[in-house]
C-alpha cells in the first residue's frame, strides 16, 4: 500500500504513487481552486468543471459530462464493465478508485466522525456519512412532491419514481430498469450473468451482497437501528425509514381516486384497491398512474 501524503489516496505500486505525484509538482495549475495537473490539456478539461460547460453526451439517457473520462467511466453502468480487479479477493470494480478498497484487506479506516466515533475507509464516506445521519439540512426538493432530501443523488433516485425513467438497460434483451440493482437481480435470474451471494447459514441466494447482509442479521436476532424516537428496533435501514413515517404528519402518498393523504405507501395501496372497487374502477387496479407518490 503506498499513500501519497499530500491527498491520501491509496496506490497499490510504487510507481502508480510517483505518477501521481506529478499532479501535486506540476506547473499546470487551476487559477480557480488550486489543483494541479500534468499536463494542459488536462487542465484544459479540469476547467470545464468550474464553466459548467458539458461537451461529452451519454448515448443511452443524454447526461452531459464535461470530460471524456467521466463519460466512458459512466457508460460502464450501462455495460456492465468492471476492468480493476483487487489483487487479493479477486472482486472488480468499475472504475480506478477501486485501491481504496483494500483498506477493507488490511482493516485501515483512517476517517474518524468526530460525533459517534464511526470510522471509514474514504473521507467522502464521512462526509456522506455527517449529512445523512447528524445532518438535518435538506437543500434538495422534489419538483413534483416537495419532499427534501439531504442529497443531490437521493433526490435524482427519488425523481424516477415520479418520471418512471428507467436508465438501466439489459444487454441482452429488451427489459430497461429504474435501479442498477434490479438490473443486476435480472441478469442473474433471466441470462445467468454474474454472481450469487449465498448464505452460508441457509443457503439462500441474493444478488447483491447487501441484501446477503441484511438477510444474516435475521439469523443473529440483531437489529442495529434504533428508532429516535421510540424504543423499537430493526433489522435494516429501510425498516427504520419505513417505520419513522409513525412518527411524521408529513403525508407524501396521495389516492389518484379521491385525493385522500397517507403516509406509508403500503396503505395508499390498500385504499386505493377499495377505493377503485367502490367506484366501480377496480380494472384500473394494476395501473400505477392511478396511485400519486
Amino acid at each position: 500500500m503506498y499513500t501519497c501524503s499530500q491527498c491520501e489516496k491509496v496506490f497499490s505500486s510504487q510507481s502508480g504513487l510517483c505518477n501521481h505525484m506529478n499532479i501535486h509538482t506540476s506547473k499546470y495549475k487551476c487559477s480557480v481552486c488550486g489543483r494541479c495537473f500534468g499536463t494542459s490539456q488536462r487542465l484544459a478539461a479540469h476547467r470545464r468543471s468550474h464553466s459548467g460547460e458539458k461537451l461529452f453526451e451519454c448515448t443511452v439517457y443524454s447526461k452531459r459530462f464535461t470530460q471524456s473520462g467521466r463519460l466512458n467511466r459512466h457508460n460502464r453502468v450501462h455495460s456492465g464493465e468492471k476492468p480493476y480487479k483487487c489483487h487479493i479477493c479477486n472482486k472488480v470494480f468499475s472504475q480506478s478508485g477501486h485501491n481504496y478498497h483494500m483498506r477493507v484487506h488490511i482493516g485501515d479506516k483512517p476517517y474518524k466522525c468526530s460525533l459517534c466515533n464511526k470510522s471509514f475507509t474514504q473521507s467522502s464516506s464521512l462526509q456522506q456519512h455527517k449529512r445523512q445521519v447528524h445532518g438535518n439540512r435538506r437543500p434538495y426538493e422534489c419538483p413534483f412532491c416537495g419532499k427534501l432530501f439531504k442529497t443531490n443523488k437521493n433526490l435524482k433516485r427519488h425523481v424516477r419514481i415520479h418520471t418512471r425513467a428507467k436508465p438501466y438497460p439489459c444487454r441482452h434483451c429488451s427489459g430497461r430498469f429504474t435501479w442498477p440493482d434490479r438490473l443486476k437481480r435480472h441478469l442473474l435470474k433471466s441470462h445467468s450473468e454474474g454472481t450469487w451471494f449465498t448464505c452460508n447459514i441457509c443457503q439462500k441466494k441474493f444478488a447483491t451482497n447487501d441484501d446477503l447482509k441484511k438477510h444474516l442479521f435475521g439469523h443473529e436476532d440483531v437489529k442495529p437501528y434504533v428508532c429516535s424516537e421510540c424504543p423499537k428496533c430493526f433489522y435494516t435501514a429501510h425498516e427504520l425509514t419505513s417505520h419513522q413515517q409513525v412518527h411524521s404528519d408529513y403525508k407524501q402518498f396521495c389516492c389518484g381516486l379521491c385525493g385522500k393523504d397517507f403516509k406509508c405507501k403500503y396503505y395508499v395501496k390498500q385504499h386505493f384497491k377499495k377505493c377503485s372497487d367502490k367506484l366501480g374502477f377496480s380494472n384500473v387496479w394494476d395501473s400505477l398512474d392511478a396511485v400519486t407518490v
